[in-house]
């Protein structure tokens, strides 16, 4: 039987560092344009399931799965037409979304085997 609390502590991880990169990218170490940019408040969009994620309630993870592939795709185009440190920092997201998603699909998989036995 798998221990859900590894693939939780990944997926707090993975949110709190997509949370941290975004806000530093898009306020001082590439952003659209000088100074910052308004795409700051994607970071906002992040904490609407860090709480659901912290008190481990499996809805919140669920949905959370789909909700983190807006910030994928994000990823990808920004990592595939965007060039320097921005590409960078989008390939960062990209592999943090990869870590939230997995942690959170192993995750509601464990629980769910938790609970049935």
């Amino acid at each position: 039987m798998a221990n859900p609390k590894p693939f939780h502590w990944g997926a707090v991880f993975s949110l709190l560092a997509l949370i941290m990169l975004n806000l530093a990218w898009e306020l001082w170490l590439a952003p659209l344009r000088p100074g910052g940019s308004w795409l700051v408040l994607k970071s906002v969009l992040l904490l609407l399931p860090l709480m659901g994620v912290l008190k481990e309630r499996v809805y919140t993870y669920q949905w959370s799965s789909m909700f983190i592939l807006a910030f994928f795709a994000e990823g990808v185009m920004r990592a595939w037409g965007d060039g320097g440190l921005s590409q960078q920092l989008a390939m960062m997201e990209v592999g943090l979304t990869v870590l939230f998603f997995g942690s959170v699909v192993l995750y509601v998989r464990a629980k769910r085997l938790q609970l049935s036995s």
